[in-house]
């Protein structure tokens, strides 16, 4: 009875915040694809394909509709399909990435690039001139650089926030890399000074323990 009454509690299900985040991640990537969907929707029903951009933000920001055969900047435009595989790969190791989760930066930032990725594969696969071979919809003009979509702008963000979370030692379970590390070694310092504390609490002992000889003279 008494070995009952001090047992150790029944553990929580520590799975309960992983499935929130997990919810929260495809909640977040589904509102990612949404919008790119609908903001392209626009852009094809309002803009002429390949006309002079209309400015918003003077020559830093404007508004152009085209069509990209390719990844960004238009690069690997005659591989397209190649493209479309690689962005399938990656949306598959993201999905079970997300089983890992432990973390809400974690969350945010694959929800983000799980949401940008599926926007532009959508474009592959369900557009002109075919399956796997779509045209990715582009219309915001970044000073005559490059052009982008909504999809484009949260894989930049995902990417700057992995990278930001990598920097700070934060891993996909939520766990600190660095904070482990100084753990282990603070735990082997710790059994060595133990185990010096039990060597010098032994000479002490055996220093203070009369010997036979003494015991006779006491005698």
């Amino acid at each position: 009875m008494a070995g009952d009454a001090t047992g150790p509690a029944p553990a929580t299900n520590p799975s309960s915040g992983s499935r929130a985040l997990v919810v929260w991640t495809g909640a977040l990537a589904a509102l990612v694809l949404a919008v790119d969907q609908l903001t392209k929707w626009w852009a094809e029903s309002a803009l002429v394909p390949n006309a002079p951009t209309i400015p918003v933000v003077g020559d830093l920001l404007g508004i152009r509709l085209i069509y990209n055969p390719g990844a960004a900047l238009s690069i690997a435009s005659g591989y397209t399909w190649i493209l479309t595989i690689v962005v399938t790969v990656v949306v598959v190791f993201i999905v079970r990435a997300i089983g890992r989760l432990g973390s809400r930066g974690w969350a945010a930032a694959l929800g983000l690039l799980l949401g940008g990725a599926v926007g532009n594969l959508v474009d592959r696969l369900a557009r002109e001139p075919g399956f796997a071979r779509g045209h990715v919809v582009d219309f915001i003009d970044y000073a005559g650089f490059f052009v982008g979509n909504v999809a484009d702008i949260a894989v930049v963000a995902a990417a700057v926030l992995i990278a930001l979370l990598s920097l700070r030692g934060i891993g996909l379970d939520g766990r600190r890399h660095t904070d482990e590390r100084q753990g282990g070694e603070t735990s082997d310092g710790a059994g060595s000074d133990g185990a010096g504390s039990d060597g010098t609490a032994s000479d002490a002992a055996a220093g203070s323990a009369p010997s036979d000889g003494d015991r006779g003279e006491t005698a």
